[in-house]
């Protein structure tokens, strides 16, 4: 029997006690796996109520760690919410809004510190597998921010000549507007043209990487990033879970991101890594609804990606470390991806950023200390650069803001999205602990809370500004 991983969880639970991890060193540190879905609904995972297919090795990881019901990312769309996880911030102060494509010269500045430059103060080795989306020249990819290896693509798989929004012109006329869908390897374009079939590997392709990655580096420290491609559309899965749902392509590419799952804990097991390894598995936002039968579920919350809403913005999230984390249970307090980077470079010792980040140190929550409340008076939720709503404790405030909805029909089918409505929405208050859903305005009924959630927004206004009012908090994105 391998004593070293549990004298080292020996070691660390005493030192948090006498005063925190800031003198472990490097190998008594745990190491961290953040696995990233893409557009995956709240109620796309055994734990949070998934239908049509199984995910056991998710409902395992959840039954052994701790289950996060308030969950919540920056915002809901790809490229500011990667932002928000990667920097402690909100993806507003850093510059990083929307999802940048194939023509964007912008993507994460250089001055910004990101969750593998926090790993590498203490000696960590760091990889990253998958969709980076924060930049796809260079200077902005991942080896040149903090991590020792990178594989995958540098935006969305949408981004590609097969786009439903092109499929009718040219190829001349589609490739103007979406050019061909690289894939990287460290620095390099090791495949100019990726395929439907390419893609069908992407996930095994991104799991094996990450997989060596800890065989290879079990002797030390690692941090593993892994987002993952899926299950943005289009949807692709391997031969090995081809038909294998009763939730049609959906639900096979969610079995196999399951695998995926599974292949990274067994592997942590294998190893005897369980004892001193972080895992986390979330998404970066909602369901993008209107792609229906290839969109995943919000389950009781309201909309999905593209909006700030419940839907849109709340993940289901599971955090897992045997003997540390408390098996079976659940938080239901408001956490956020922001929060992570604080998190890792608390328990990991590692000095936090010189400039102003916005995540706190959320280790009591994940920890299940008794009476442990989220360390923020509230958290705000932007959309491009509109503050429209902002949570504090079981409050959530909506400012007046257009937003997006299939009010009621309908998505599409095979892989061709339908046309969502607009609607509009006045500043209406929500109690989420009766009310998760967001259907009753209570704001008439609560007008204390309104004057301070009120109050809360102007001062982060002034922070980081809201439409077309520049926040004095904000720092510029990278440029070419």
């Amino acid at each position: 029997m391998n004593l070293l991983p549990h004298l080292t969880r020996f070691v660390f639970a005493l030192l948090v006690v006498v005063g925190g991890p800031t003198v472990i060193s490097a190998k008594q540190t745990p190491n961290v796996v953040v696995i990233f879905m893409d557009d995956m609904g709240y109620a796309d995972i055994g734990p949070f109520g998934a239908e049509g297919y199984d995910t056991p090795h998710l409902d395992r990881m959840a039954k052994e760690g701790r289950i996060f019901t308030d969950f919540y990312v920056t915002q809901a769309v790809c490229s500011a919410s990667r932002a928000g996880l990667l920097t402690g911030c909100y993806n507003v102060r850093v510059g990083i809004g929307g999802a940048l494509g194939p023509k964007s010269k912008i993507g994460i500045h250089e001055n910004e510190v990101t969750l593998g430059e926090i790993a590498k103060q203490k000696g960590y080795a760091t990889a990253c597998y998958g969709k980076w989306h924060l930049g796809h020249h260079k200077k902005f990819l991942p080896m040149q921010h903090g991590f020792d290896d990178y594989f995958g693509l540098p935006y969305s798989n949408d981004m590609w000549p097969y786009h439903p929004g092109v499929r009718h012109l040219s190829v001349e006329k589609r490739i103007e507007r979406w050019p061909h869908l690289p894939l990287i390897d460290k620095n390099e374009v090791i495949n100019a043209e990726v395929s439907p079939k390419d893609q069908e590997q992407l996930t095994t392709q991104y799991t094996e990487k990450a997989v060596q990655f800890i065989k290879d580096h079990k002797e030390e420290p690692f941090l593993v990033y892994l987002p993952h491609s899926m299950v943005h559309v289009p949807l692709y899965v391997s031969e090995k879970f081809k038909g294998q749902s009763d939730r049609g392509l959906f639900g096979d590419v969610m079995m196999e991101v399951d695998w995926s799952v599974g292949q990274i804990l067994d592997t942590l097991r294998q190893h005897d890594l369980q004892d001193n390894t972080l895992v986390i598995f979330t998404s970066d936002n909602g369901p993008w609804l209107s792609y229906g039968d290839h969109a995943g579920s919000a389950g009781p919350l309201r909309e999905g990606k593209g909006t700030m809403f419940e839907g849109g913005c709340r993940e289901s999230c599971v955090m897992w470390w045997p003997g540390t984390i408390p098996a079976g249970t659940t938080c239901t307090e408001p956490a956020m991806t922001i929060d992570i980077l604080p998190t890792v470079a608390y328990l990991i010792g590692a000095e936090l950023p010189a400039h102003k980040i916005d995540g706190r140190n959320i280790w009591p929550l994940i920890a299940g200390e008794n009476d442990a409340k989220s360390p923020h008076e509230a958290y705000y939720f932007y959309y491009g650069k509109q503050l429209q709503a902002i949570r504090s404790g079981k409050w959530k405030m909506h400012f007046p803001h257009g937003y997006r909805t299939m009010a009621g029909k309908p998505g599409g089918m095979d892989g061709n999205p339908t046309a969502y409505s607009q609607r509009k929405i006045g500043l209406e208050l929500f109690d989420l602990d009766a009310d998760i859903g967001e259907t009753t305005n209570v704001a008439d009924q609560h007008p204390e809370v309104v004057k301070r959630l009120n109050r809360l927004a102007d001062a982060m206004r002034r922070d980081l500004g809201d439409n077309n009012v520049k926040g004095a908090g904000i720092r510029p994105a990278g440029q070419l």
